[in-house]
């Protein structure tokens, strides 16, 4: 009888633990809206929608955390802006014949987050990751697909530096 009641505890205290979130974990509690203003891209990758891509995830997950609440820089609590510095493509695959099978695309941001209410900067970073692609089949919707990954990747690490000191 122990051991089951033993057993009842701990997959409680697992399930538990399998549902902890980060949301709002360290959001100052004065800062309760945020502006997001659009980034920068001076990466000279020759994208197109680059920089409206990553501004339209950045902003769709800030909607979806819903820690802060997002508004104008006029009324905003916080404020987030940043730039745009590469968007690299690199060979991380290679066959025995020196062809490429795998291409790595690498987005580098840097960002600033600043607290409008007490005039101070949060903090000033840098983030990177990436998407990877198979170099065959349609290369140009492979290749899309990693850019779509890879912001997906930054714009989720931004998210988290913001919301929960990541």
């Amino acid at each position: 009888m122990r051991i089951k009641l033993f057993i009842l505890l701990l997959i409680a205290i697992f399930i538990q633990g399998c549902s902890y979130s980060f949301t709002g974990a360290s959001v100052p509690p004065h800062l309760k809206t945020i502006a997001i203003l659009p980034f920068n891209d001076r990466s000279s990758s020759g994208e197109p929608n680059l920089q409206t891509d990553l501004m339209n995830e950045l902003i769709q997950k800030f909607i979806d955390d819903n820690s802060l609440q997002l508004t104008d820089k006029k009324n905003a609590d916080a404020l987030l802006e940043g730039t745009i510095k590469s968007l690299r493509s690199s060979p991380i695959a290679v066959t025995a014949g020196e062809s490429v099978n795998t291409v790595r695309v690498k987005i580098i941001v840097d960002v600033t987050y600043r607290d409008l209410v007490k005039k101070e900067k949060i903090f000033e970073k840098s983030f990177n990751n990436y998407g990877d692609y198979e170099n065959s089949g349609d290369i140009t919707t492979a290749r899309s697909d990693a850019i779509v990954s890879a912001i997906d990747n930054i714009t989720e690490d931004i998210l988290l530096a913001v919301v929960a000191n990541w």
